[in-house]
């Protein structure tokens, strides 16, 4: 039953990274839809798993043997040293928009991540995976209101839109100074690409060629995360924890491809402007992330918490970072700040009897000033989260749902209200490998 286990994830981890970059190139869906991607990399992907994001996002001072913590590359010391670690999830976003004119509504699904964590040595492992970064998706339509100009030429319509991603493949590897401190690295390459739209169209004139004009970007770049995680004794079997983790900044590398042309009903396509350069304008920041816990556990010698309140804040300069201009826009880059307070609770994990009280039960709010300002306002969202773990058989499988309701923006200074719904689920395999039997 052992070996079945491990070729089931072996062949889980084989298709998403081999198959992945073959279901990308035939698979046109969009990632996120809001108005907020319209600019630089798009719209932010809040980093972790189901079990970080129903806490608030926390994850700096987590440290949990059952669950993989990608959030700090320190975390992943705190592990059985004879396990083999699997985590993937998917969710669905669903987002209603309000402006002071219109609204609209749209619903997203996709994978949002896989990784995997295997020991090292004694006190060292190594962990690794994939997730999105960054999002672009969105579409706006304006029609002309001119009169004088309707009455000319009729019907004319413009439209703006885009799609894309930035994706994160990372590798990394931590080792455990002492039973206290951790440390851990972790390499990340950014790949991706950034299709944006702009188009006028003559839909009642045969006489007027319609435009578009469309940007490519083609990107990849390489950078690197440090953390740093200790973990200690306050009294009994209360323990406290203090994590941090340092993201360098990068230039995203690559192409952009300009394409502008005519079209007119009946006759075809006429290119006007191809042009391909090297460089995409765009880069990440550097980001710093700082976290506490407070935790009690089952035993005063077991990895098992009874129950753990934690707190994490992150920043984020993108004011001095790389932009494409959107012309028409008020639009400047800002500090981006992230502050999230999360719990989880489990009543009684030795309880055989009752399911519901060896479920761990998750909770959080948050609230983040993005980096996007509009029109002299920084757009914000606030939310709250909710979440449950529900392990299934031995070795803490488990499986995990949140979901996360909030509100980004506002209807005033001419910006759009969103808010969201998104639900997560995701699931966690635990094995152990490297047991040696003692009689074959």
């Amino acid at each position: 039953m052992q070996n079945k286990s491990q070729y089931v994830i072996l062949a889980v981890v084989s298709l998403l990274f081999l198959g992945g970059p073959l279901l990308s190139q035939t698979t046109n869906s969009l990632g996120t839809f809001t108005p907020y991607s319209l600019f630089g990399v798009g719209d932010i992907v809040r980093a972790g798993s189901p079990v970080n994001i129903a806490m608030g996002g926390i994850g700096q001072s987590l440290r949990d043997h059952r669950y993989i913590n990608f959030v700090n590359p320190a975390s992943s010391t705190a592990r059985d040293p004879l396990s083999f670690m699997l985590d993937f999830g998917v969710e669905s976003n669903n987002l209603y928009h309000t402006s002071s004119s219109a609204k609209s509504a749209y619903n997203t699904f996709n994978m949002s991540h896989i990784v995997f964590s295997f020991p090292l040595l004694e006190n060292a492992a190594m962990m690794g995976g994939f997730m999105p970064y960054s999002h672009v998706g969105y579409k706006f339509e304006e029609k002309e209101q001119d009169p004088v100009f309707v009455g000319e030429v009729g019907d004319v319509a413009y439209l703006r839109y885009g799609e894309g991603s930035v994706n994160q493949l990372f590798l990394g590897a931590a080792y455990a100074i002492n039973k206290n401190f951790s440390v851990g690295v972790q390499g990340i390459y950014y790949f991706g690409t950034i299709n944006r739209n702009s188009d006028v169209r003559f839909n009642s004139s045969s006489l007027h060629n319609s435009i578009r004009t469309n940007y490519h970007t083609v990107m990849e770049s390489f950078t690197g995360k440090f953390g740093l995680q200790y973990e200690g004794k306050a009294s009994g079997r209360s323990v406290v924890s203090a994590g941090a983790s340092l993201m360098l900044s990068s230039n995203l590398k690559g192409s952009l491809t300009q394409l502008a042309a005519t079209s007119l009903e009946g006759v075809g396509i006429d290119t006007v402007v191809l042009s391909v350069r090297s460089g995409t304008h765009l880069s990440i920041p550097t980001e710093l992330a700082v976290g506490v816990s407070f935790s009690r556990k089952y035993f005063s010698e077991s990895n098992l918490n009874k129950w753990m309140i934690g707190f994490d804040y992150t920043r984020q300069d993108w004011s001095n970072a790389n932009f494409a201009l959107t012309p028409g826009v008020d639009f400047s880059p800002t500090v981006k700040n992230s502050y999230m307070l999360g719990f989880e609770l489990t009543p009684d994990i030795l309880n055989y009897n009752s399911a519901y009280k060896r479920w761990t039960y998750r909770g959080g709010i948050y609230y983040e000033q993005s980096y996007v300002r509009l029109n002299g306002q920084q757009v914000s969202s606030a939310g709250l989260t909710l979440g449950v773990a529900l392990p299934v058989f031995r070795w803490s499988n488990a499986v995990n749902f949140t979901v996360d309701m909030g509100q980004r923006g506002s209807v005033s200074n001419q910006l759009i209200r969103e808010r969201y719904v998104i639900f997560q689920a995701s699931f966690s395999l635990y094995d152990i490998w490297f047991r040696k039997m003692k009689y074959e």
